[in-house]
C-alpha cells in the first residue's frame, strides 16, 4: 500500500496533466452533440406518454432544465481533460440533490441523496456540476454574476477545505465521518438559523404517518389504499400487482438476513405508478404501501428504474452489469448512514430496478426563494458534504494534495459554473423554442 506522501505525490503529479486553473474554461467544441438529441435519446426508453410531462417540467426556468439534463452536461464534462482522480461520483450532484434526510437510527443527517447516475469517474465532475447548479440558481433568483460567482466560490472552498482536513483523518474516522443537522444550526449565520431550525422541525413531521394522510385514502372496506391522482400517483392495474408480487421476491433475496425478516414482518396493501422529480420523469417507478403491525404502522417502499448511468458512455466499465445494483451498491458506499430497505431485482421485459423506502423526515432545499446570502451558505454546506461523499471512495490525500491550500481551484470551478450558466440557459432557450414551434410536445404544469 502507498504511503501518504507518495498518494499526496500523485495528487500533485495530476496537476502537470491538468493544471488547477484550466478547470475554469468552457468553450463548447464544433462536435458539441445538440443538447434535444442528448434528451430524445433518453426518452426512447421511457413511458412515452409521461416524456411530454419530463419536458413540461424542463422548460420552467433554467435550473429546472439543469436538473434535468445530467446527460448534457455529462457529455460536456468528458469533452475536457480530466485528472484521473477517481472516485465514486453522484453523477447528478446538483444542489436539490442534496437534502436532510433520517437514518435508520432516525437520526437527521445532511447528504448527498441521489443516485441514479453514480459511477466511479474523476471526482471534478461532481464538483463542476454542483458549482454550476448553484450559479445557474442564484443567476435564475435576480441576484448578480459577481454574487453567483461568489456562491459557486462557497460550494467549491467548502469541498476543499473539507477533503484537506479529511486527508488529515484516519480510515475509521473518514468512514464514520457524517454530517448531522443538528450540529449544522451553529453554522448557520444567526439572522437565518431560527428558519433553519423551522424547516428541521418540519422535516421531523414528515413521517410515515404523515405520508399515510398524503398518499392513502380510506377503501370501502375501512382499511387504507394509494389515492388514484392521474399522471402523478396512478394506482396500478391488478395484472400490475400481481408482476409486483413476483418480484417481490427476487429484491427480498438482495436484503441482509436481518432485513429480510423484518420485511417478513409487512404486508401487501397496494401499488401506484408515481412520477419522481425532473430527470427522472419517463422512468417506471412505482409506491408500494405495506402494513406491519396494523394499518397505523404503514411503510412505504418505491420501486424506480435503473437505466443506463448518464456518464456511463464516457467511463469505463464497472464491475456492475445490474444497473439496480449499481445504484444501490453506489448509494451504500457513498452515503454516511444508508437505507436499510435498499435492494434490487429484475423485473418485466429484463427491465432493471431498485428498491428503497420512500424518504421520510426528508428537507428539500428551496433554491428558489434563497436570498444571495443564504444560497451562499447551503451551496458551502452541500460543497461539504460532497467531499465527505467522495473521500470514503477515493484516494482523499491524493485529492486534497491536487486542491492544494490555495484558492486556485475554487476560483477556476466557480469561473466554469459562470460560464456553464451562460451555456445552460441557452440550451434551455433552446427547448422552450422546440415547445413553442410544436417540434417536442410538453406537458405544462403536472
Amino acid at each position: 500500500m502507498a504511503t501518504p506522501s507518495e498518494r499526496a505525490e500523485v495528487g500533485r503529479a495530476a496537476r502537470k496533466i491538468v493544471p488547477r486553473s484550466s478547470h475554469g474554461r468552457w468553450i463548447p467544441s464544433s462536435q458539441r452533440p445538440d443538447p434535444l438529441t442528448v434528451l430524445e435519446d433518453q426518452a426512447v426508453d421511457r413511458v412515452p406518454e409521461l416524456v411530454p410531462v419530463r419536458y413540461g417540467r424542463m422548460v420552467v426556468s433554467p435550473f429546472a432544465f439543469l436538473r434535468g439534463a445530467a446527460a448534457v452536461m455529462a457529455a460536456d464534462l468528458a469533452a475536457q481533460r480530466h485528472t484521473g482522480l477517481t472516485v465514486q461520483l453522484c453523477g447528478d450532484a446538483h444542489l436539490l440533490n442534496f437534502g436532510v434526510y433520517a437514518s435508520p437510527e432516525r437520526a437527521l443527517l445532511l447528504d448527498v441523496n441521489d443516485f441514479d447516475e453514480t459511477l466511479p469517474g474523476p471526482f471534478e465532475w461532481d464538483v463542476k456540476r454542483l458549482a454550476a447548479s448553484v450559479a445557474v440558481a442564484a443567476l435564475q433568483n435576480g441576484t448578480t454574476k459577481a454574487k453567483a460567482h461568489r456562491a459557486a466560490l462557497g460550494a467549491t472552498a467548502s469541498y476543499r477545505t473539507t477533503m484537506r482536513r479529511l486527508a488529515g483523518l484516519g480510515e475509521l474516522a473518514v468512514w464514520y465521518e457524517r454530517i448531522d443537522a443538528d450540529d449544522l444550526a451553529s453554522l448557520v449565520r444567526r439572522e437565518r438559523r431560527s428558519r433553519f431550525e423551522s424547516r428541521l422541525a418540519r422535516a421531523r413531521r414528515r413521517t410515515n404517518l404523515q405520508a399515510l394522510a398524503d398518499l392513502t385514502e380510506e377503501d370501502e372496506n375501512g382499511g387504507r389504499r394509494l389515492v388514484d391522482d392521474p399522471p402523478l400517483l396512478q394506482r396500478t392495474t391488478d395484472l400490475d400487482r400481481i408482476a409486483l408480487g413476483k418480484i417481490f421476491s427476487d429484491y427480498r433475496s438482495s436484503l441482509s438476513e436481518d432485513h429480510r425478516l423484518l420485511l417478513d414482518r409487512h404486508r401487501f396493501v397496494d401499488a401506484a405508478r408515481k412520477i419522481v422529480g425532473v430527470g427522472g420523469v419517463g422512468t417506471r417507478c412505482y409506491v408500494l404501501l405495506l402494513e406491519g403491525r396494523d394499518a397505523a404502522d404503514p411503510l412505504f417502499l418505491q420501486i424506480r428504474e435503473a437505466g443506463r448511468s448518464a456518464l456511463e458512455p464516457y467511463l469505463p466499465p464497472t464491475a456492475y452489469a445490474h444497473q439496480g445494483q449499481r445504484v444501490v451498491c453506489g448509494q451504500r458506499l457513498v452515503q454516511a448512514d444508508g437505507d436499510i430497505f435498499l435492494g434490487w431485482m429484475t423485473g418485466p421485459e429484463r427491465r432493471h430496478f431498485y428498491w428503497r423506502r420512500l424518504p421520510d423526515m426528508k428537507s428539500p432545499a428551496e433554491v428558489e426563494t434563497m436570498s444571495p446570502a443564504m444560497l451562499r451558505d447551503y451551496a458551502a454546506l452541500c460543497g461539504r458534504a460532497l467531499a465527505r461523499a467522495h473521500a470514503r471512495s477515493g484516494d482523499r490525500i491524493a485529492i486534497a494534495a491536487y486542491l492544494g491550500s490555495s484558492e486556485v481551484f475554487d476560483r477556476a470551478v466557480a469561473d466554469f459554473a459562470i460560464r456553464y450558466a451562460a451555456q445552460n440557459a441557452d440550451d434551455h432557450a433552446v427547448l422552450g423554442a422546440a415547445i413553442a414551434a410544436g417540434v417536442i410536445a410538453a406537458a405544462p404544469g403536472v
